[in-house]
């Protein structure tokens, strides 16, 4: 099995955004421990809109010139202790602001890329994955959406194409989700580790210029939603995530996934991180060559830490870890 371990990295989007010490530098430090201990590379899915914003509102704010800095240092020592950086995009922060004490976060009608111009989109997709290569000095051929909210996709295929993004890991199978600010429908997508698409990220062509590789996905019962936020009451030291902000509002989910068995990803995210191994076996039953996890630095717990350790130490000689990296 080919285990790829990937992380976005970001601030939370909701009124508290939290600390990039807490949502980005701190809980990345310990994730990059392990990595070193046991030589496994891990793909961080940079959100690329913080950086940009944090250097134009540096120069009204020069406090935030340390949070900039920080963050261009760890991404140094990501690449240094091989691991990977690519494109992620919330867009919001073409229109999110600092106020002089606390970011202000912009979601209404442009949280996604289809909420955007073409024009915009071309703009936004260019800059964005300029900058990475610049500040990172390797080659970007790799996205996640920001909120998983990659359809249309015939909006962005031109715009892709020509800044040489072929890889997308933004699907996860049976997923979907619509509110005001979301909306993505992974329910119909293959049944494969990663497979070619041109139009639709949910629908194969085998001459497609790019190739999805799907977020493993898991379908979970509503007594897992219920240990995950009982625990968190119970042992906050535990299970209370490091971030310290708070999510922007899906409206009905907790409420759904406290009822109803639903498909979620699979995460290296605090009491997720307990479904690693069972999800690397059924996939391994399945037949598929790809496990793809995703994570967050600002939702990792002191739990969810440990749990991974113990799932790259028992398996880091048995099967391979990539990076996006070594996608050719």
């Amino acid at each position: 099995m080919n285990i790829f371990l990937t992380f976005d990295y970001e601030l939370f989007f909701g009124e508290i955004t939290g600390s990039v010490e807490s949502c980005m530098i701190d809980p990345t430090n310990n994730l990059l421990e392990i990595s070193k201990k046991y030589t496994v590379p891990m793909t961080f899915f940079v959100d690329v809109g913080y950086l940009i914003r944090l250097e134009t509102e540096s120069e009204k704010h020069p406090i935030l010139k340390s949070d900039l800095s920080k963050v261009k240092v760890q991404i140094s020592e990501m690449i240094a202790c091989c691991c990977d950086v690519q494109l992620h995009i919330h867009p919001h922060w073409e229109r999110s602001y600092y106020n002089g004490e606390r970011w202000v976060i912009q979601t209404d009608g442009c949280y996604k890329l289809d909420d955007f111009q073409d024009d915009e989109i071309k703009d936004i997709v260019t800059i964005y994955k300029t900058y990475l290569e610049n500040l990172s000095g390797k080659k970007v051929h790799s996205f996640r959406a920001g909120g998983w909210c990659i359809q249309p996709f015939e909006r962005l295929k031109s715009v892709f194409k020509e800044n040489g993004i072929k890889y997308d890991t933004s699907v996860f199978p049976e997923g979907h989700f619509e509110s005001e600010h979301y909306y993505f429908d992974f329910r119909n997508t293959p049944n494969q580790s990663n497979y070619r698409f041109e139009e639709d990220v949910c629908i194969e062509n085998k001459n497609g210029f790019f190739t999805e590789y799907p977020i493993s996905s898991l379908r979970y019962s509503p007594l897992f939603y219920w240990r995950l936020y009982i625990l968190g009451r119970l042992f906050p030291s535990q299970h209370k995530m490091v971030g310290k902000g708070t999510f922007l509002s899906q409206p009905g989910r907790k409420k759904s996934v406290l009822t109803n068995f639903t498909w979620n990803h699979v995460s290296t995210d605090g009491y997720y991180s307990t479904k690693l191994e069972k999800s690397l076996k059924t996939l391994i039953n399945s037949k598929y060559t790809e496990m793809v996890t995703i994570g967050h630095p600002k939702s990792n717990t002191v739990f969810s830490v440990s749990k991974l350790e113990i799932f790259v130490r028992d398996n880091h000689k048995k099967h391979s870890f990539f990076s996006f990296n070594n996608l050719p």
